[in-house]
């Protein structure tokens, strides 16, 4: 569907309107200024309402047209979107930016239509998990449960939902409580395979471990304690339209100083600020790698991803961070596993 051809402007007459709805297979037409921001949507319930209160076909669509049409975000996730349909009984949803300006039409047929994405998925899910001692004594970190759930159970029905099939698992600690409930992904209808670290190898190093017939498209990788809703259909074409070698999904960190702060020069003191704010960018444990990336990782040698993409950096590599505006969690400490808790509730 090309949702370019739902076009019309405020002064489109109805009988216009009525034609361009019928050519679509959406019952819809988008409403939209000179610069594409969107004003409203006609739909072939409000055609029918305006003939039954006897509206010319030839007034203007703006006096028919819904002002306020719900909308979803550019940023939005297929989940998201999937979730205001339903809860508005919806079967599409024009997409906007952060300035309104229409960017698409989603359609409750092309979210229930299964997409398939055929780039792999790395999961990393071998740590030992001390900071959650003593839940983790007796369970892998991964397989912790929120809302009756094992985390990494989450994260893969979250990639199912979103066309992800092909899966590879690094395993350390307890690894056969993990095996013994994912098997070979059938159940979920997803394929699984394993790759085992004898000693841990980093938070990089499992890389090396991966088979050589692995795919050439752009590797998926993600801490397997992380509870996102990045939308990972965005983050591939975000590395592909930069033509990056590594990208690496970064989060704002807002840090206060619980003190005044004094600038000085040679003791002369030129300003106090008082509990001033740094922002930085941190690393958000989701990256997305080339194959040519992951073939350079040897097979157990221990190597922590930021030493690889330093690495990479040094031998000419194009890296790019992706900044994550959506939710994202690291269960990796009590008061996160709390959080987790809470949010699921909510």
């Amino acid at each position: 569907m090309d949702w370019k051809k739902l076009l019309i402007s405020p002064e489109t007459n109805i009988a216009d309107a009525i034609r361009i709805i019928d050519a679509g297979s959406s019952q819809i037409a988008l409403v939209v200024d000179q610069d594409g921001k969107l004003l409203g949507t006609v739909t072939d319930g409000d055609v029918r309402r305006a003939v039954l209160n006897n509206v010319h076909l030839h007034n203007p669509v703006q006096e028919i047209m819904s002002c306020t049409p719900k909308v979803c975000r550019d940023t939005d996730t297929r989940f998201r979107i999937k979730h205001l349909m339903d809860e508005y009984e919806l079967n599409h949803l024009p997409v906007v930016d952060d300035k309104n300006i229409l960017v698409g039409l989603e359609t409750l047929r092309h979210l229930t239509t299964t997409h398939r994405i055929d780039n792999p998925v790395f999961l990393m899910a071998g740590g030992f998990g001390t900071r959650l001692r003593p839940l983790t004594e007796t369970c892998p970190k991964p397989m912790l449960r929120i809302d009756e759930k094992p985390i990494l159970e989450t994260i893969l029905e979250r990639f199912k939902k979103n066309g992800f099939w092909k899966f590879y698992i690094s395993l350390h600690y307890m690894p056969e409580v993990l095996k013994d409930y994912f098997g070979d992904g059938s159940q979920w209808d997803v394929e699984i395979e394993y790759v085992v670290e004898k000693e841990p190898l980093g938070t990089g190093g499992a890389l090396g471990l991966l088979p050589d017939d692995l795919s050439d498209l752009p590797l998926i990788v993600m801490n397997g304690d992380i509870l996102t809703h990045v939308n990972f259909e965005k983050l591939l074409t975000y590395h592909e339209e930069n033509e990056a070698d590594i990208s690496v999904c970064v989060r704002k960190y807002d840090y206060q100083v619980p003190f005044g702060v004094v600038d000085s020069n040679n003791s002369i003191v030129t300003r106090i600020v008082e509990k001033p704010k740094h922002e930085f960018f941190v690393n958000a444990g989701i990256y997305v790698l080339n194959r040519q990336i992951v073939e350079i990782v040897s097979s157990n040698v221990p190597i922590d991803m930021p030493l690889l993409i330093s690495n990479s950096l040094e031998d000419g590599a194009k890296v790019v961070s992706y900044p994550i505006y959506e939710y994202w969690l690291d269960v990796g400490r009590m008061p996160d596993f709390e959080q987790a808790q809470m949010d699921w509730e909510n």
